[in-house]
Formats: C-alpha cells, sequence, structure tokens
C-alpha cells in the first residue's frame, strides 16, 4: 500500500525570526526537513507531498523536489512528489479576511490545502522537526492497517523530551488511556514554572514532564478532509476579525475525536524528538545531527 508524507512547510517562523524550514543545520547544511524526507522513505513512505507558500514553491523544489525526483528506493521505486499551496485564495467566500492579518491560518488549514493531492494513508509532520526515523517505522506500519475511516494515528512524545532551552513552546498535552486518545489541550506558552516543574504561563496550569504531547505527528486516511473542512470554517465563524488566531490541528483532532467521530490511536516511539522554535536552538541541534552522523545512523549524503 503505498503511503503519502505531508510537511507542513508554509509557517513564518515568527519566534524564530526566520525561514527555518530551509535552514542549513546538518554537518552538509542538510535542513532538517530533509532528515524526514530520508527517514520517511527508509520507513516505506512512496510520496511526498509540500505544503509550502506559493513564493516559497521553487526554493523547496530545487532543495528537494528536484532531488527526490531522481531518488530510487533499494527495490527501484520512484518517489512521487506533490504541492499543495497555503494561502488565502483557500478561504471559503462568506469570510472576509482582516486587512491586517499577515500569516496563514494554523495547522488544521495548512493540512485542508492538500485535500487535494492526497489520496492514500498519510502523516502529516511539521518541517521544523527532528522526529526520529523509529517514529516513522511505526507510523508507516499502522497506516498500512488503517481502515478506511473513523480511526487516526497520533505518535507522542514525552513532554519533557520536547522542551527548549530558549523560551516557552506550544503543544498539545494529551490524555491518553490504553494506547487511546481521551483528551488533547492546546498548551501555548509552556515551560518551566517560577515553583520550579513546568507550567503553561497562559492558564497557569501546571504540567507534568511526562505527560504525553502531540509534535503534530498524526496519520489519517484521506477521508479526514471533510471533517477538517467543517471544523476550519466553524473556526472562521468564531474567529471573526481576530487577526491573530488560528485553526490547530490537535484540536480538530479533538473535537472530532469528542463528538465520537473519530478514534485516535497514540502510537510510542523510541526516537527522540527535536527542532529550531528559537534562533538560539540552532547549536543545540546542529551538534545532535552531527553526533546521528557520527554514530552511522546517518550517511554523508541523504538524498541525491
Amino acid at each position: 500500500m503505498k503511503t503519502t508524507l505531508v510537511i507542513m512547510a508554509a509557517g513564518l517562523g515568527s519566534r524564530y525570526g526566520g525561514d527555518k524550514q530551509t535552514t542549513g543545520i546538518g554537518p552538509h547544511g542538510e535542513p532538517l526537513m530533509e532528515y524526514s524526507i530520508y527517514d520517511a522513505i527508509r520507513a516505506g513512505f512512496r510520496k511526498v507531498v509540500f505544503i509550502v507558500r506559493p513564493e516559497s514553491k521553487d526554493v523547496i523544489e530545487n532543495l528537494f523536489g528536484k532531488r527526490l525526483s531522481r531518488f530510487r528506493t533499494g527495490s527501484g521505486e520512484a518517489i512521487e512528489v506533490d504541492y499543495a499551496f497555503q494561502d488565502f485564495s483557500s478561504i471559503p467566500d462568506f469570510y472576509h479576511i482582516p486587512p491586517e492579518r499577515k500569516k496563514p491560518f494554523g495547522t488544521a488549514h495548512a493540512l485542508l490545502c492538500a485535500a487535494d493531492v492526497v489520496r492514500e494513508p498519510f502523516c502529516v509532520i511539521n518541517a521544523d522537526d527532528y522526529y526520529g526515523m523509529d517514529a516513522y517505522r511505526v507510523a508507516h506500519d499502522a497506516l498500512t492497517r488503517l481502515p478506511e475511516s473513523g480511526v487516526a494515528l497520533m505518535v507522542g512524545y514525552v513532554l519533557k523530551n520536547t522542551l527548549s532551552e530558549s523560551g516557552t513552546v506550544s503543544r498539545g498535552i494529551c490524555t491518553v488511556e490504553n494506547g487511546i486518545l481521551k483528551g488533547i489541550t492546546e498548551r501555548l506558552k509552556i515551560g518551566p514554572s517560577p515553583a520550579g516543574g513546568l507550567w503553561d504561563e497562559d492558564s497557569g496550569v501546571t504540567l507534568s514532564p511526562d505527560d504525553i504531547a502531540s509534535m503534530n505527528l498524526w496519520g489519517f486516511a484521506p477521508s479526514v478532509f471533510p471533517a477538517l473542512r467543517r471544523n476550519f470554517e466553524d473556526f472562521l465563524r468564531a474567529a471573526g476579525d481576530n487577526p491573530k488566531a488560528e485553526c490547530y490541528l490537535p484540536s480538530v483532532v479533538d473535537a472530532e475525536r469528542a463528538a465520537g467521530r473519530l478514534t485516535v490511536r497514540v502510537l510510542t516511539s523510541s526516537a527522540r524528538w527535536f527542532g529550531m522554535t528559537y534562533q538560539a536552538d540552532s547549536p543545540h541541534v546542529a551538534e545532535s545531527l552531527r553526533a546521528l552522523h557520527a554514530s552511522g545512523l546517518y550517511p554523508d549524503t541523504l538524498l541525491p
């Protein structure tokens, strides 16, 4: 069964202060996205869809798309590549975009923009996170057994292993029972609390370091797209003229779960996560990747 990797690469990186999706960070200038592509192909994915801003499509195609078109797996299979655009042209006619709105409408909107090019079971990820090869392995194996509707997948990570030393982070905090997601709450400013431990600065809620966090590594069947569209349109009606409102994919998943329309299986992985939320994260990420190459996990050249 063909499976697809969908990469959300249209974010503006406001906290990072630059276009972190294409920043060279590996020993030979590899962006983090290149590791995700390489790991996913090794795990069995045979199609890659990039969700990009229209003005960045040429950059992504030159960095990855053209190289992937030359890539062949060990069994000689070609990798299919496609693109989806996240911009304001995909907003329904009933909604009027605030003039001061500059950013896209978040991760749920991003994934919805790929509805016309994704026709097989797929995983969706952030472009600026390192998830680890084992995460793609368990996700791919589960996708090949995924029902056509009613079930989704999530690879969960331990919260304490997903933090940044450079500032607060946004995470979907999960409640999990017997491998099934029972609830997810978006916490937007997680960091050390004055009393010790972790908390969400916005709400004042104390968090456990061992909480399960969503890092936006989800698995779906294509049947999820009508639910995404319905939830996104409801979000726009509620958002009104708020220029900073975002529709988060974890929130949409949780709404579908709470309504009884979706069961989410939480997968565990031995992989470690790291990413670049802030520019100050770059040295740590670069050193971590250098060590992974030195250990033999990655070759000198990932993509041809």
